[in-house]
């Protein structure tokens, strides 16, 4: 299973490189991974996916808190959470084809950012399961790179769980 952990740590050299360190030592890929400053002066979010078990990540968790510029460690995947990613992302598009590509990156709320005679390329914002859906639509054009941000994701303080509005939504 994948997990998402959101750790908080001063903003100080060395505090990613000796996260990774630990990681890496252990033998664990992070799959995702976004650093940026947090609400706090001289604090920094970092999130991160990371696949493993409830035990391994229970263990990863206790050894980034023996690091010393980590502060607080959370697992959001089962929380209630926002989650977000931004995609560039490079279509073969030439004349005869490229408003098709134009429609479907509306459908999905995406932006044109950049155009060619043979290519067009969309900004993509949303949760990790949309910039698979529009991956998956925009592969007949045929794909020449993407660039992806990583996952960030905040707790919901509403609680409200997304995921299981939409399942209700789903047997309507």
């Amino acid at each position: 299973m994948k997990h998402t952990l959101s750790v908080l740590v001063e903003d100080e050299a060395g505090v990613l490189t000796r996260i990774a360190g630990l990681f890496a030592r252990r033998g664990f890929n992070i799959e995702s991974l976004a650093v940026g400053p947090a609400e706090q002066f001289g604090i920094s979010r970092i999130t991160m996916v990371v696949p493993g078990d409830e035990h391994t990540i229970e263990q990863l968790t206790k050894q980034l808190y023996k690091l010393i510029n980590v502060l607080k460690v959370q697992d959001i995947t089962l929380t209630p959470c926002v989650e977000r990613e931004l995609m560039l992302i490079k279509v073969n598009a030439n004349t005869s084809n490229r408003a098709e590509v134009i429609e479907l990156a509306q459908v999905f709320r995406a932006r044109v950012v950049d155009l060619s005679d043979e290519s067009l390329t969309i900004e993509v914002v949303g949760d990790p399961g949309k910039m698979v859906a529009i991956i998956q639509m925009l592969n007949k054009f045929g794909i020449r790179e993407i660039s992806r941000t990583g996952k960030i994701a905040l707790i919901r303080e509403s609680g409200v769980n997304t995921e299981y509005l939409k399942s209700l939504e789903a047997k309507v």
